[in-house]
């Protein structure tokens, strides 16, 4: 591929820019340095491979959380059950958010942390605090970048809720940050760390499937009450990203997991895209019926809304397939469809259970039994049961936590890095450009710079690691939504 990087930026839809959100009206004054360069996949020199880099050890991982809406009360309790960690920051727009927190740490048994409040630029002030290791972001999707980027200039690692970006070039500005700063970026794709994933995972690592044809992977989750809902997302950011994007906005829940099963930039590399999008059979007519009944809802009565159903297929330069599909408003049960297809064996689960198969038929309950008991990957071993204590999307949440915080302190590579959090993100706004022009077919960029030639694959033992303890679990439990 020679697309030149700026070109490529020039014909590729932007999406909806920075949407309002609970830091509404600021992102667009964030100053991101970007560079001028060429960045194709010629043309951009790496300044330094992040794939299987091993920053210096963290003994005490000092965290700062901003963004208490949705996700992050989940993520601040279940980091508090770590040992190795420290809170010392939490930080919001609202600063009714920052004191529930302190309250939930204070009944922990953890010291308050330093409240950073009362402004859109709050986090700013967080992310220049020398005493901070690691900034956990879980604000609404046109923060992410942002944030991590201006994180990672301030000597902090990163870790973001998905997407991490949604332009191209923020996709190039969390690799170039990356690599010029040395500190991780990691996108938090918790369904890589959900329980038959990671067996899956090490199944294909192992051979069980042979070589690996075809993938599959979704986010089919019924949302839309909740779109609409006033007090669902701050100021309604997330229905505004389907009112003005039409695309798989949302591929990383089905497309990680399937990306470590295929070695994605390591050992094997995303190609080219293409994506066809359903009519919108709802949205449009849900404000529509709101708005008739109250005037808040006059500014989303248009005809613009993301078709209901998105199908984008990819296919990488070995020769492998992967569908990913996105539908967030029709009556249909939730599926992350992961399905995992080879040459001598499937596995598959969503919506149904977890399947695996070596012929015309689905084993019985004793051999996948079996097949559990062989193949079960070390972490699940180890944190497995205090995960689904703790819990988090039945315990994959408190998982990807631990596993963020060994490998800090261990001085291991992470799972995720910042080329696959830019790759599983940009197919956002590469399946709107599919969209946009009858389907036509659309170059991937490659982040790696070539580097997925020779870069080893996710280390799924805990070799060196696999040292950080875990507090027992308090009475009570996580007050997240059980939504993403």
């Amino acid at each position: 591929m020679t697309t030149n990087r700026r070109n490529f930026l020039r014909n590729t839809m932007m999406g909806a820019g920075l949407i309002a959100s609970g830091f509404a009206g600021q992102a667009a004054s964030v100053k991101i340095e970007s560079s001028t360069k060429s960045q194709g996949s010629s043309g951009y020199q790496q300044k330094f491979n992040m794939s299987g880099y091993a920053a210096p050890k963290i003994d005490k991982v000092r965290i700062g959380f901003v963004g208490l809406g949705q996700r992050g009360p989940g993520a601040v309790e279940r980091m508090s059950y770590i040992d190795g960690v420290e809170i010392v920051a939490l930080c919001d727009q609202y600063p009714d958010r920052v004191e529930a927190m302190q309250k939930l740490l204070e009944k922990q048994g953890l010291p308050r942390a330093k409240g950073y409040s009362g402004s859109k630029d709050s986090w700013k002030a967080m992310c220049e605090n020398p005493n901070i290791d690691l900034i956990y972001i879980t604000t609404p999707w046109s923060w992410h970048t942002p944030m991590a980027v201006y994180a990672m200039e301030h000597g902090k690692h990163a870790a973001t809720e998905v997407p991490a970006a949604v332009t191209i070039d923020e996709c190039w500005q969390l690799v170039e940050t990356s690599e010029k700063t040395k500190k991780h970026c990691m996108m938090l794709e918790n369904c890589c760390y959900d329980f038959f994933e990671l067996l899956t995972l090490n199944m294909a690592r192992q051979g069980f499937f042979g070589d690996i044809v075809h993938g599959e992977g979704a986010y089919i989750h019924n949302l839309i009450d909740l779109n609409f809902k006033k007090d669902g997302y701050a100021e309604m950011w997330r229905l505004k990203e389907n009112q003005h994007r039409n695309g798989n906005l949302y591929p990383t829940h089905g497309l990680g997991p399937i990306c470590q099963v295929m070695n994605i930039n390591r050992g094997d590399q995303m190609e080219y895209l293409t994506s066809m999008s359903s009519a919108d059979f709802q949205m449009a007519k849900r404000a529509k019926d709101e708005a008739a009944k109250d005037s808040f809802y006059n500014e989303f009565t248009t005809d613009h809304y993301r078709g209901n159903m998105n199908t984008t297929t990819v296919r990488t330069y070995m020769g492998r397939t992967i569908m990913i599909q996105h539908d967030v408003t029709s009556t249909r049960p939730y599926s992350r469809i992961h399905l995992v297809s080879g040459t001598k064996g499937v596995a598959s689960k969503w919506p149904d259970p977890a399947r695996i198969s070596t012929g015309h038929e689905w084993l019985k309950d004793e051999e996948f039994k079996a097949l559990q008991d062989q193949y079960t990957p070390e972490i699940v071993k180890k944190i497995g049961e205090m995960a689904k204590k703790v819990g988090g999307h039945g315990g994959m949440d408190f998982m990807m936590d631990w596993r963020l915080i060994d490998c800090l302190r261990n001085g291991l590579p992470l799972d995720q890095n910042v080329y696959d959090a830019a790759l599983w993100s940009c197919i956002a706004p590469l399946s709107e450009k599919s969209v946009a022009n009858r389907s036509n077919s659309v170059d991937i960029p490659d982040f790696t710079n070539g580097a997925w030639k020779t870069n080893a694959p996710v280390e799924l033992t805990l070799k060196g690691g696999g040292t950080t303890g875990v507090r027992e679990k308090a009475v009570g439990g996580s007050k997240q939504l059980k939504v993403q």
